[in-house]
């Protein structure tokens, strides 16, 4: 293929390395799948994204999604950053402030707020469901949770696409303190095919409602540095419970710090029970791709 642009950018934060990082090629006409998952390999980025013309005259673009080991059909932090960067770029256009991305879950709307630096980018996500209530007695949970002193919810198995074990502690401080079990991560994501274990306590801080961590045990054992997904799933869970922190049906979480970063998502969850899923971006890496 001959050469074509290619950013890295930093999702969900508003300086480099407060968020996650995510590759975008936003003209990958010419790749195939082999090409493209050995390029997201290659990256050795949580996701790369590749841009392609949009299928249908309802979408601006459409986008597919690639961890290292595998293609994705939705994930948060991608579907945000690979929006900012055709922003950029002046490929797309909001219409009334929405834009269209096509990608393998179907149609999804993000809307866009601001210009620049301060512009924000928010997903409509997949519908998640409940899919079972537990406790944290469990014998699946009992291993992972063992040390933790939960909150006010009781555990929760979600699916929003991807599918995440939820469980609240007690506050901030347990959860910024806690060290995972990753052999018990992995043994839960095994054990019921999900992607891992995401933690949330309540906090007091100014600037977010909810703080958050993401251990993941399905691809490898590590702590997603911003995951809108997971916490996609997270606000679902919540509304159902009539548990929503905030005004509005809106909220900030804060993730990442355990892990070097120091991520700002925000959640809004519509009157038709829509999660929104979305934040800053600012790119890091501009450069040319020639594989």
């Amino acid at each position: 293929m001959p050469a074509c642009p290619y950013v890295q950018l930093d999702v969900f934060g508003d300086r480099p390395g407060a968020g996650n990082p995510l590759a975008v090629v936003p003209d990958a006409r010419g790749l195939n799948d082999a090409d493209m998952q050995a390029i997201a390999r290659w990256t050795r980025l949580p996701e790369t994204t590749f841009v392609f013309p949009s299928p249908s005259a309802t979408a601006d673009y459409a986008v597919r999604i690639f961890s290292p080991r595998r293609e994705v059909p939705f994930a948060g932090h991608p579907s945000v950053g690979t929006a900012h960067v055709l922003l950029d770029r002046g490929l797309v256009a909001p219409r009334d402030g929405v834009l269209v991305q096509s990608c393998a879950v179907g149609e999804l709307p993000l809307r866009v707020e601001g210009e620049g630096r301060k512009r924000t980018v928010a997903v409509r996500t997949p519908r998640a469901s409940v899919v079972e209530v537990a406790d944290a007695a469990d014998p699946r949970l009992r291993d992972a949770l063992s040390g933790l002193a939960t909150g006010a919810l009781p555990p929760v198995l979600m699916d929003g696409g991807r599918r995440w074990w939820l469980a609240e502690l007690r506050d901030e401080a347990e959860l910024r303190s806690a060290v995972p079990d990753w052999a018990a991560i992995a043994a839960l994501a095994e054990a019921s095919g999900t992607m891992g274990l995401c933690v949330f306590a309540r906090s007091a801080d100014p600037v977010y409602y909810l703080a958050v961590r993401a251990w993941v045990g399905s691809t490898g054992t590590f702590e997603d540095v911003a995951s809108g997904a997971a916490n996609a799933t997270l606000a679902a869970w919540l509304a159902e419970r009539d548990a929503l922190p905030g005004d509005g049906g809106f909220y900030r979480i804060s993730q990442g710090r355990e892990v070097g970063h120091d991520a700002i998502i925000e959640l809004r969850v519509d009157g038709s029970g829509d999660v929104w899923s979305g934040g800053r971006a600012r790119s890091v890496v501009t450069g040319t791709l020639d594989w």
